[in-house]
């Protein structure tokens, strides 16, 4: 039996977790001297009042080895022969590193540690996938090609509703400089091999997400989509940007779907993505 383990950065509906039976390894949110586990200690309400309350941008921190191993052993335990291990890409977070370490602690064990170089509904997408494989019958090898696929293949561009975030976060790569010349303009923050980066600046909020739109058209034209809007705190922008999505673009599975805490400390409340990849 192949089973499913991932970390909370993956952003899926949740019913799908639970229809799956797939496991979620919790990311580290410490605002000042206090740490939670994001989805078990730290859900979205509370995340986001704390922030108005303290006045402070927490920080993450990947899962430790030690907890790797813990629910490595347990699924394990739980009758699993292969354990699948997707995450969000490892030149963003430790995590796919940790989950390495762990898998390299557990030799008995038949560990395959997947780097999607995704993160949000993109890691979302892959687990999917993977899980209706799983249920198809196809083996370990069959799947890893598959999304190996899917990896070369998804498209992920972002526009936050502030640089605030982003230029106090250590995890943006590439963006550091460029964010520092924008001042008011809306930058298109595109992902590509596992990093973020400016592709594009616009001077509204409304051309901004009209912009995800149209590189989303520019990818793939009328062929056949898995599309997925992300959102931090903004349902309405996000909810009508699904509805243009579907009323222009070729889409087969598509839904809404809120950011995980982890993602939006870095991204902050109003940021709103779409992703997509050919199916």
């Amino acid at each position: 039996m192949i089973k499913i383990v991932t970390d909370s950065t993956c952003d899926l509906p949740i019913h799908l977790f639970q229809q799956y039976d797939i496991t979620v390894v919790p990311i580290n949110i410490q605002f000042g001297t206090e740490t939670y586990q994001e989805g078990i200690t730290m859900d979205r309400p509370t995340f986001y009042r704390k922030i108005e309350e303290m006045g402070i941008i927490p920080t993450t921190s990947q899962p430790s080895a030690g907890q790797f191993v813990e629910v490595y052993r347990r699924v394990a335990a739980e009758g699993a022969t292969s354990i699948l291990s997707l995450h969000l890409t490892s030149k963003r977070s430790g995590t796919y590193q940790s989950a390495e370490l762990a898998r390299s602690m557990l030799p008995e064990l038949d560990i395959h540690v997947f780097d999607t170089l995704s993160l949000s509904a993109g890691l979302g997408f892959s687990v999917l996938e993977a899980a209706r494989a799983i249920e198809a019958g196809k083996s370990v090898d069959e799947i890893l090609q598959r999304l190996e696929i899917i990896r070369d293949n998804l498209r992920i561009f972002l526009t936050p509703a502030t640089l605030k975030y982003l230029q106090m976060s250590g995890r943006v790569g590439k963006l550091s400089g460029a964010l520092a010349s924008l001042l008011n303009v809306k930058p298109i923050i595109v992902v590509e091999d596992g990093l973020l980066d400016v592709t594009e600046r616009v001077r509204t909020r409304r051309k901004a997400l009209e912009r995800l739109l149209e590189l989303t058209e520019e990818a793939h034209g009328k062929d056949p989509i898995n599309l997925a809007v992300v959102h931090a705190e903004t349902p309405d922008e996000a909810q009508d940007l699904m509805e243009r999505a579907r009323a222009r673009l070729n889409c087969v599975e598509s839904f809404v779907e809120d950011l995980a805490t982890s993602l939006a400390v870095h991204g902050g409340p109003g940021i709103i993505g779409v992703i997509s990849y050919k199916v």
